[in-house]
């Protein structure tokens, strides 16, 4: 994978963002990291009907910011000043890690793209999501993401 230097000589992918992780990897980072944020940016119905990573364990929160509304109508237009408004109010600069998660990797790498391009430096797309891909069956959350790797969530 080609990287290309950005501001302050960090280096980043092609990919538009620092790069992708799997949930294990990003729940490890947010473990140790006390400036590490999930910003998981579902839909309010997904949070309510499917579940929410629970970080408790961690004594953090996560945040919750749409990157677009159900039904789907494109990306949320304000979501990148919104959750910048979000992050400075937790004093939080543009060099904090920050974790994206979604149902499977695609929405949240939209996100993480759009805050690198708005300046944040340390923006990773948990690729696998809080579902992960369909099995078999069609079904999700059996083989991978969050839930399938047994991380603590808890029902919306």
């Amino acid at each position: 994978m080609a990287e290309r230097p950005l501001k302050g000589g960090i280096v980043f992918s092609e990919l538009g963002y620092a790069g992708n992780v799997d949930v294990q990897t990003a729940f490890t980072a947010l473990s140790e990291n006390t400036q590490a944020v999930l910003v998981d940016v579902r839909t309010q119905a997904e949070w309510t009907f499917v579940g929410v990573p629970d970080l408790r364990t961690l004594d953090k929160e996560t945040i919750f910011a749409e990157w677009q509304s159900f039904p789907p109508s494109g990306p949320n237009p304000a979501f990148v000043q919104d959750l910048s408004d979000r992050l400075s109010k937790k004093e939080l600069d543009p060099e904090t890690p920050i974790y994206f998660l979604c149902r499977s990797g695609a929405r949240s790498q939209a996100a993480a793209q759009a805050m690198t391009q708005a300046g944040y430096t340390n923006c990773y797309n948990v690729s696998e999501g809080f579902e992960g891909g369909l099995d078999a069956h069609a079904h999700r959350g059996t083989q991978s993401g969050w839930k399938a790797a047994g991380l603590p969530w808890v029902q919306g």
